[in-house]
């Protein structure tokens, strides 16, 4: 079992609601609605709840990539995540980030 206080990293279409507790997911905010919002990281798309709105410390507003760190609940249509912190990724090479993340994958790490 992971530990309970870890966010492992996460793709959407990876996230199992049955073993994963707390997740990490990074991508771009496609919807926003009151305290919901929808991002998309290429495998999926997840809706986020947001119950504390002062987690989000800047103005997100959409097609802007996000990081979010939250906790796996699941609903009838399969699982959404209450988002425990939001970050903006200004400024972060996304392109950048999947070459690296490839070569990782690439040789096991």
């Amino acid at each position: 079992m992971s530990n309970p206080n870890h966010y492992p990293n996460k793709k959407i279409s990876e996230i199992n609601p049955e073993n994963d507790f707390k997740v990490r997911v990074m991508g771009f905010l496609v919807d926003k609605k009151g305290d919901t919002l929808v991002i998309d990281d290429g495998s999926g798309k997840i809706q986020i709840f947001v119950d504390k709105p002062d987690i989000i410390s800047e103005k997100l507003e959409l097609n802007q990539l996000i990081r979010v760190f939250g906790s796996i609940v699941p609903i009838d249509e399969g699982f959404e995540i209450k988002a425990d912190i939001i970050h903006k990724m200004s400024n972060f090479d996304i392109n950048l980030y999947k070459k690296t993340e490839e070569l990782y994958n690439r040789v096991g790490v």
